[in-house]
């Protein structure tokens, strides 16, 4: 397994762009902490950090598709670093004037979100022409899943340090440094320079015109609805069990359930299609959500968390491979920025919807959130197989699509007109 990934990583540019991608998405793993941190030592209340990380986080969401769409129409230089300097300024604003001016701080907000550039679907597209072969790709999707992992346990940490040497504010400004640094680094490699999106139809639903992306975006919607749940639900279960660090196992079992399903299923190549395999690991992951309305001891409640997470990184590194072979040509980083941005909207309604169901049963019903979210995703793959089906290829089986990556055709649409 070790020597898989040993040989995808001395693969040339690989290590540097998959670093430089996580590093450069730091400020936006740690958005949420280290606002909240940044507004509390200010003097502000938990309401008012709750509502400037929302504004992030709805500006976020609308932003990544539309960036995605534009590093497709003009390439990944001229979009992503100018987006990730001006995400980064919208930080250095709100860090200056703090909450004297509250509307400078809802500015600054909406700034940061809007302009965090689509790193991760800039990345995702990346992979096929630095890595060559179909198997190293698929391995790179499930390396990239868990080492988002890492990055989401690391990140909060390094906040959290930052306040501790310094401040609050040198945190915003330390963690977004990094994240242009990161964001400089890929986009000047030679394969960040010289991708180019394949030609593109115009059309104004872009990515959205393929049935297979819109049946993604509703499964892994309920997938981040599930994952939005057990976030909450687990600090609900830590006050029911003794508090303390309770949640925090709890969450990070689910990590290294994830860590190590990513680990093993990007280890070896995996026979069958994609569709197929995707709609069996969405299964899995359902499965193991149900049992966490069980409840039991933390032992048992741990354990049962851990298990929870393993089909996490293999169904999302599942799912890009899907989305490659799905998305409309000339469309690939919109259509990764949407699956993406579709997640992080889920896991956002996951925690307000869960918050009621705490409130009236218990940890319990909360994780029944997460079980139902998980049932509803499985149950979207399993009704919509046709639309999920191979994509077309061309005359003499060649494939059509972008950079012959998913070979999917585009039926209805003419082609040669950019978007």
């Amino acid at each position: 397994m070790a020597a898989g990934y040993a040989e995808l990583l001395r693969t040339r540019h690989a290590a540097r762009l998959l670093a430089g991608t996580l590093v450069g998405r730091l400020p936006n793993a740690t958005a949420a902490l280290a606002v909240v941190l940044f507004v509390r030592a200010e003097g502000g209340s938990y309401a008012l950090a709750g509502a400037l990380s929302a504004v992030y986080g709805v500006c976020n969401a609308m932003g990544q598709p539309l960036l995605g769409r534009a590093v497709d129409l003009h390439g990944q230089l001229r979009v992503m670093l100018p987006a990730s300097v001006l995400s980064a300024l919208g930080m250095v604003l709100l860090a200056a004037v703090g909450l004297d001016v509250l509307w400078l701080a809802y500015a600054a907000m909406v700034i940061a979100g809007f302009f965090t550039p689509p790193l991760e679907g800039g990345l995702r597209a990346l992979w096929p022409g630095v890595l060559k072969r179909a198997d190293r790709v698929h391995a790179a999707y499930a390396l990239d899943a868990v080492a988002q992992e890492v990055m989401f346990a690391v990140g909060p940490l390094l906040v959290t340090l930052c306040v501790a040497a310094w401040s609050e504010g040198a945190a915003l400004l330390v963690i977004n440094l990094l994240g242009v640094l990161g964001a400089l680094s890929v986009v000047v490699s030679a394969p960040s320079r010289q991708w180019r999106s394949g030609p593109r139809e115009a059309h104004w639903l872009g990515a959205l015109r393929s049935a297979g992306m819109l049946v993604l975006i509703g499964a892994f919607l309920f997938v981040g609805l599930a994952m939005g749940a057990i976030a909450v639900a687990a600090v609900a279960y830590a006050d029911e069990h003794g508090g303390g660090m309770v949640s925090s196992a709890l969450l990070s079992a689910l990590g290294v359930g994830a860590l190590a399903g990513g680990l093993v299923y990007g280890a070896r190549e995996w026979p069958g299609r994609p569709e197929s395999r995707l709609r069996l690991l969405v299964c899995l992951l359902a499965v193991g959500y149900v049992p966490l309305v069980l409840v039991p001891d933390v032992v048992g409640m741990t354990v049962l968390t851990g298990v929870a997470g393993v089909f996490l990184a293999p169904a999302l590194a599942c799912a890009f491979v899907v989305v490659d072979r799905h998305a409309p040509k000339g469309t690939v980083t919109e259509a990764f920025s949407w699956l993406v941005t579709t997640f992080g909207v889920g896991a956002a309604v996951g925690s307000a919807v869960v918050g009621p169901a705490v409130e009236s049963g218990g940890a319990g019903a909360g994780f029944a959130v997460a079980g139902a979210g998980g049932i509803a995703a499985m149950l979207v793959l399993l009704s919509t197989k046709r639309f999920l089906g191979d994509p077309v290829r061309g005359t003499a089986g060649t494939a059509t699509a972008e950079n012959d990556r998913n070979g999917a055709a585009e039926p209805g649409f003419r082609a040669g007109r950019q978007a």
